[in-house]
C-alpha cells in the first residue's frame, strides 16, 4: 500500500528537505518518528527539496508498506480493534507522529494512494513566496529578509514579468545540479505587498537547486538599481550562474503550496 503524508516546517534548524549522512533534515527527523511509532523502518520519497534553512507550509512525502499500517500495530488494543485502517484511524496516528517530532515539523496529515501515485512526479506545479521587510521587527526576523533599503516596485515587477516570459534558467541553478535541462515552465511570477512586506510569489513546474534565492537576489539588484532592466535580462540569456546572485538568506524563503491534479 502507498500513503501519502503532509508536513510543514520551519527550516531554521535543519541542513534541508533531504536526507544527507550526519546532517539533521526533514526527511530524517520524520523517518525516525514513523520508525517509533509503528516499530519498523521507512524511506520516504519526497516532493520537493528545499535547502537548508528553507521553510514550508506544505510539502509531502510518500511510502510504501506490504500490509495496511493497522497490522503493524496489533499490540494496542485501540488498533486490534479495527478490521480495516480507515482515515480517521490515520489521523490519530498522526496525532502521535506529531508528539514525537520535533516542535519545528509537523505531520498535517497521512492518506492512502493508489500504488502508481508518486509525490514528486504526479506534481503539477509549486508555489514559493520570499518574504522581505524594511522596518526592524522581531516578529519576522527568522521568517522574512530585513532589507533596510529602497527599492522600485515597478522595477520589480518588471523583472518578474522577464521571468514569466522566459524557460531557460540555466543562469538561476547553482553549480553540481545534477539535471537534464534546465527548462521550467512558469506560471505565476509576481512582486505583492503583503501585511506590509514584499513578496515574491512564483509558481512553476519545477524549481532549479537555488533557483528563487537566484531570482530574488538578483532582481535585488535591479530594484537597488545595481544592474539595469536589460542587464537583468542579459543575466537570463547568459545561461551562466555566476553572473546572478543567491545572496539573500535563506530563511525568508517558504514552499506554500505543491498542486496536484486529484486534490
Amino acid at each position: 500500500m502507498r500513503y501519502f503524508i503532509e508536513i510543514s516546517y520551519k527550516g531554521t534548524a535543519y541542513s534541508g528537505f533531504q536526507a544527507q549522512r550526519n546532517a539533521n533534515t526533514i526527511q530524517a527527523e520524520i523517518e525516525k518518528a514513523l520508525g517509533i511509532f509503528f516499530k519498523k523502518d521507512f524511506h520516504l520519497t519526497g516532493s520537493s527539496r528545499t535547502d537548508a534553512g528553507v521553510h514550508a507550509l506544505q510539502n509531502f512525502f510518500h511510502f510504501d508498506t506490504e500490509q495496511p499500517l493497522i497490522e503493524n500495530k496489533i499490540s494496542n488494543e485501540f488498533w486490534a480493534s479495527k478490521a480495516s485502517f480507515q482515515q480517521e484511524d490515520l489521523e490519530k496516528a498522526a496525532y502521535h507522529i506529531n508528539a514525537i517530532l520535533p516542535r519545528d515539523i509537523v505531520v498535517k496529515r497521512i492518506f492512502t494512494v493508489t500504488d502508481d501515485a508518486h509525490c514528486r512526479f504526479d506534481a503539477i506545479s509549486r508555489e514559493y513566496r520570499y518574504f522581505i521587510y524594511y522596518n526592524k521587527n522581531p516578529f519576522l526576523e527568522d521568517r522574512a529578509y530585513f532589507l533596510p533599503y529602497k527599492t522600485d516596485l515597478e522595477i520589480l515587477k518588471k523583472c518578474a514579468g522577464i521571468i514569466a516570459a522566459n524557460r531557460d534558467f540555466t543562469s538561476f541553478s547553482k553549480k553540481n545540479t545534477q539535471v537534464k535541462n534546465f527548462i521550467c515552465e512558469i506560471k505565476k511570477s509576481e512582486w505583492l505587498i503583503e501585511n506590509g512586506t514584499l513578496v515574491y510569489r512564483v509558481e512553476a513546474n519545477r524549481f532549479l537547486r537555488g533557483m528563487v534565492k537566484g531570482l530574488v537576489g538578483t532582481m535585488l539588484k535591479a530594484g537597488r538599481g545595481t544592474i539595469s532592466l536589460d542587464e537583468f535580462e542579459q543575466i537570463i540569456e547568459s545561461r551562466n550562474c555566476v553572473k546572478a546572485d543567491f545572496s539573500v538568506p535563506s530563511y525568508g524563503l517558504f514552499l506554500i503550496k505543491v498542486f496536484y491534479k486529484d486534490f
